[in-house]
């Protein structure tokens, strides 16, 4: 007969011992499920509540006590009715595909009531972002029962980067205002934020100098292919794509970059002197700007480059390199120039390091 300890859940595992014994996990944090705020209306009611409850017993007027258990159970209403708003929600955020510094973008608030009979009425979304302040809410009057409701809260993001979202603060004041009961739902979410890009001039595609640390070519005959394009006269009928040829019924031809080079070699320093300093340091800070700033220019001239066709190649001093390319569009690029930090200036430099190639 198996004997099991009771008051004591240890004593029912079995020993074990060892350097292959798993260690003993830590216990979970325990959490408030609700946590509940007065509002200015609910200190006032709470205030006339005590005094009536001073007077009735210092008096021992009955008209008093039923006055103050009418109150009493307004207060024990609202925590009941508060509580029912609250339950069964399901809260979804959608994120845009792409956001960038200085630009609006809206995201999606979906409340979803997964009771069958009751509604939930007053109900306040606040998404809650890693590290940042609260600032944005979304408030629903009235989630029907098994109904869905969407709303959407716009921003403007100030700087580049990961921005994670964590969790909802889903809070009501429902039904009398004198409470804020509110409970926290953790949905995980992530945006990357694009550095901001403005207009640039570019020469024509054939010149060789194209600014600073750039240079161009053209496109030819090499082993990798850009894309595909439809025949024209004149062209090469020795890179005919014959599965998609047969496939759209027209002549389709491969499209191959030139030799040695892509269109656009575009270089971005980012090796700081100053990184080991403090934070508050003037000239890390006036670096750390001036390198923003290169960001947004790179950001830019990249964009302007695949927009008009031209492949480019991205390179960091640092070693990083990084090709773009006409078919995937800017988002690449942006990505990598969203999450790009500074690097250190000592030491050896590493090994340079090709991204989104072979």
């Amino acid at each position: 007969m198996a004997v099991v300890a009771q008051g004591n859940p240890a004593a029912a595992r079995p020993a074990s011992s060892g350097a292959g014994s798993a260690p003993a996990s830590k216990p979970k944090r325990w959490k408030v499920p609700r946590r509940l705020k007065v509002t200015r209306e609910g200190r006032y009611f709470l205030g006339i509540t005590f005094g009536v409850g001073l007077a009735a017993i210092n008096t021992g007027n009955n008209l008093l006590y039923l006055l103050l258990g009418v109150l009493l159970a307004l207060i024990l209403v609202s925590g009941i009715m508060s509580e029912l708003a609250l339950q069964a929600l399901v809260v979804r955020r959608r994120l845009p595909t792409r956001a960038q510094v200085g630009r609006p973008h809206l995201v999606e608030i979906e409340v979803h009531n997964k009771k069958k009979r009751l509604p939930s009425y007053a109900i306040e979304v606040e998404d809650i972002r890693a590290n940042q302040p609260a600032d944005k809410r979304c408030f629903f009057l009235k989630v029907s029962p098994l109904s869905t409701q969407v709303a959407a809260y716009r921003r403007t993001p100030q700087r580049r980067g990961r921005e994670s979202h964590v969790a909802f603060r889903v809070a009501t004041r429902f039904p009398f205002g004198l409470f804020e009961k509110s409970r926290q739902i953790e949905v995980p979410g992530e945006l990357v934020i694009y550095p901001a890009v403005h207009n640039v001039g570019l020469p024509p595609p054939h010149a060789r100098s194209v600014g600073a640390g750039a240079r161009a070519t053209s496109r030819g005959a090499s082993d990798e292919q850009l894309g595909l394009k439809p025949y024209r006269p004149g062209d090469d009928l020795r890179h005919v794509h014959w599965r998609k040829t047969a496939a759209v019924g027209q002549i389709v031809l491969r499209e191959h970059a030139a030799e040695g080079a892509p269109d656009v070699e575009l270089e971005l320093d980012d090796r700081c002197p100053f990184l080991d300093r403090a934070d508050e340091d003037e000239e890390r800070r006036r670096w750390l700007d001036q390198f923003e700033a290169r960001i947004r220019d790179v950001g830019s001239r990249a964009v302007a480059h695949l927009a008009r066709g031209d492949a480019l190649l991205l390179r960091t001093t640092s070693g990083t390199r990084l090709p773009g390319n006409p078919r995937l569009g800017s988002d690449p690029i942006l990505r990598f120039l969203a999450l790009l930090d500074a690097s250190p200036l000592e030491g050896a430099a590493p090994p340079p390091r090709r991204l989104g190639g072979p």
